[in-house]
């Protein structure tokens, strides 16, 4: 993952109702949730829930796929540990004996 590419997910990310949003649809699993149940569990206007979505699909950790006459929203999870293991991918590479035992204070 390039590093503007994770920056601009990280700061989606950063705002507290899209990090809300997120993470509702994280738990709801594979099936996704309706936009109307997110909605309803958020408790937040229709209005500010259809621009928050936008930026979370616009760096693609969630996509909308209409089922019949409902629109559902899916995490991506896949971009979710594309993004978690950019985060993890170089921990500790700059520290000796990494994986150690660190001594004790």
């Amino acid at each position: 993952m390039k590093l503007d590419d994770a920056a601009a997910r990280l700061e989606a990310l950063g705002n507290t109702t899209r990090l809300k949003i997120y993470r509702a649809l994280v738990r709801a699993g594979h099936a996704g949730m309706p936009v109307g149940r997110l909605q309803e569990r958020l408790k937040i206007p229709a209005s500010t829930l259809s621009h928050h979505v936008k930026t979370l699909v616009a760096v693609g950790l969630i996509s909308q796929l209409r089922e019949g006459t409902t629109l559902v929203c899916h995490a991506e999870y896949d971009m979710m540990r594309s993004l978690v293991g950019f985060l993890v991918s170089e921990c500790c590479v700059d520290e000796s004996g990494c994986g150690s035992a660190r001594p004790a204070a």
